[in-house]
């Protein structure tokens, strides 16, 4: 089933998202819902706080990238209960794009590198070390599940630039092609 992605604005984008269980329920079916959403969205990344579920979760497959990035060709895995214990390296400018944010980008500055712990769809835990493009995802996934959006991470001064577009997202004010939810839109606006 495809979910509705919540826009920039809508609370749930800006709450720190709670472990989830193995007994979640129907998680199986969640992650798939996920999975389909994102790519019908044309996202390299979804998490559970997009689609309106505060639970640490996201899906990513980093293939559309493998053109310019070979290491990312088969790159597609669930990340439950994610904890980033490192980053490192000197941080790098890379443009960035968010499903709750349709027609923005902007370059983000992240380190290149990070360990992290995490559960797959199985509860199978891994431990796992990741740099470059790949990192880069996870780290914008991560940031979701942490109530953090990439727009908290650009300058001030920059953001503030942004705000008529910031506020056009949250009112729907947008040409998007995939269901979204806009907290701030006017009822009886289709």
């Amino acid at each position: 089933m495809i979910l509705p992605v919540v826009a920039y604005g809508h609370p749930v984008l800006k709450k720190v998202a709670e472990d989830i269980a193995p007994d979640y329920p129907d998680l199986n079916k969640f992650v798939a819902d996920m999975w389909e959403t994102m790519y019908i969205s044309d996202g390299v990344g979804l998490a559970a706080p997009q689609v309106n579920r505060s639970i640490r979760l996201f899906v990513i497959d980093a293939s559309a990238f493998s053109e310019k990035y070979p290491e990312t060709e088969h790159f597609k895995k669930a990340f439950l209960n994610p904890k980033i214990y490192m980053e490192e390296g000197e941080e790098f400018a890379f443009n960035e794009g968010c499903l709750s944010f349709p027609g923005l980008r902007e370059d983000i500055l992240r380190k290149p590198v990070i360990n992290i712990r995490y559960f797959d769809e199985n509860f199978v835990e891994h431990d796992e070390r990741y740099d470059g493009v790949i990192a880069r995802v996870i780290q914008h996934e991560y940031d979701h599940i942490e109530g953090i959006v990439f727009v908290d991470r650009i300058p001030t001064l920059k953001k503030m630039l942004l705000k008529r577009r910031l506020t056009d997202i949250s009112k729907g004010n947008v040409d998007v092609a995939y269901r979204m939810l806009f907290p701030q839109m006017k009822k009886g606006r289709k």
